[in-house]
């Protein structure tokens, strides 16, 4: 078996149509990606077979102080882990390659899965995940451990949508929550669009107020750019937009309001019986709340504009799958449920196109009831997919002292650093108040 360099058309072809392993962060386009943006070298390697290729991997080269490097295959190896002599010659192999380039060590992720639940929460039944485990610790291997929140490069847990399944059945398992909000996002009038590169900014400010509210930083409005352009030029990078009109509102609302006005003027207030007195209580009520929602929607189309975009999804697909990788939400509006109908236009758009995998693209495991993340989880859950765990992160450990540097004390003393550098800060405000 020999190791080599494939040609952008022959790497492409190999990994779209694996039936092992078909990953976007395996394309072509996400080295080319992760050059312009991520500034690491990309690597595309084939492990040929009496001249047919039987493995590929994407890998991605960071490079360090003093000449050092370490390489991750982002989702990788394309190949069928089931088969140990290709495992194993390909790993040695690549291994040998990275060693010229004074590489630390090499990381892989593949997306194979270890734990399945359906959205009842029984147990399905995953293949040989305790041999295709021992397969790559046998090729030198180490396991990092099965981590249970956001500590590796790409998310452990996952919720998955079989979208061959029929759409009704689809919907079918949402929520009793998820239905009634779809609904009434419906209702209201809301709309859901494809954007276009366009609408980039309108994507980058929702990304940037999700930011805010949920405490995590993201990326650039130039890293965003580039990876719509590449991703989507290759029809694989899709901006949905969930948007409200505030004027169909309104004039939905006026409607609402004197159909029960009607209601009331019916009913004869000089002689009252209970059940009448309950029902005039009611449509009181749902007048003095169709008044509240009319004054809201009007500062709102006063203050934004007659249209409001409330959603930005990005999602990517490649081969048989898409991944929500994105999503920006404003923080007015959010009683209308536009995040939940663009959602669920998202994952009926996909299947139309004969998309088989839907991936929310990242949970926690950890479930309990102080974990922070625990509310992406619960709303996630909402759809109805398959609670997925995937086997983690494996270290192939090349320069033991080196990797023990870079990968404990180097980021130990950051982390000791950063918190001398917050004291510093606190101090000097103190001095100052």
């Amino acid at each position: 078996m020999e190791l080599v360099e494939l040609e952008k058309d022959i790497y492409e072809e190999f990994v779209l149509n694996n039936k092992y392993k078909s990953h976007f962060l395996q394309s072509h386009v996400w080295g080319e990606f992760s050059k312009l943006e991520k500034r690491l070298n990309p690597y595309y390697l084939g492990l040929k077979n009496n001249n047919k290729i039987v493995a590929t991997a994407l890998l991605l080269e960071k490079k360090l102080p003093l000449g050092y490097s370490y390489f991750y295959s982002p989702r990788g190896f394309v190949l069928d882990f089931n088969d140990k002599e290709i495992l194993t010659t390909f790993t040695k192999k690549i291994i040998e390659y990275i060693k010229s380039k004074k590489a630390i060590f090499l990381k892989i992720d593949p997306d194979i899965i270890k734990n399945r639940y359906d959205y009842l929460d029984n147990e399905v039944l995953v293949d040989n995940v305790d041999c295709i485990f021992d397969n790559i610790i046998s090729c030198g291997f180490k396991h990092l451990g099965f981590t249970k929140n956001f500590e590796t490069m790409q998310p452990r847990y996952t919720f998955r949508i079989d979208l061959k399944q029929d759409i009704d059945s689809i919907f079918d398992h949402f929520s009793k929550s998820t239905k009634q909000r779809i609904k009434k996002a419906e209702k209201l009038g809301c709309e859901v669009i494809i954007g276009s590169e366009a609408d980039i900014d309108t994507f980058y400010h929702l990304m940037t107020l999700t930011e805010e509210r949920k405490d995590f930083v993201s990326y650039s409005k130039k890293y965003y750019e580039t990876q719509y352009k590449l991703l989507n030029k290759k029809n694989m990078a899709t901006l949905f937009l969930g948007k409200v009109n505030t004027t169909k509102i309104l004039n939905n609302l006026e409607i609402e309001l004197k159909e029960v006005e009607k209601e009331i003027e019916k009913i004869d207030k000089s002689n009252l019986s209970k059940s009448s007195k309950s029902k005039l209580n009611n449509l009181n009520n749902k007048l003095e709340k169709i008044k509240n929602d009319i004054s809201k929607y009007t500062k709102y189309k006063n203050e934004y504009g007659e249209e409001i975009v409330l959603n930005a999804h990005m999602i990517i697909n490649y081969g048989n799958k898409a991944w929500v990788l994105y999503a920006g939400n404003n923080n007015i509006l959010t009683e209308s449920n536009a995040n939940y109908l663009t959602y669920y236009e998202h994952i009926k758009h996909f299947k139309e196109k004969g998309i088989e995998i839907y991936d929310q693209f990242g949970t926690i495991g950890d479930l309990s009831k102080d974990n922070p993340r625990l509310g992406l989880h619960e709303f996630k859950k909402k759809f109805g997919g398959d609670y997925v765990e995937f086997l983690g992160e494996f270290d192939y450990i090349i320069k033991p002292f080196m990797y023990f540097v870079f990968t404990k004390l180097i980021p130990f003393y950051r982390k000791i650093v950063r918190k001398k550098g917050r004291r510093e800060i606190s101090n000097e405000v103190n001095r100052n108040k």
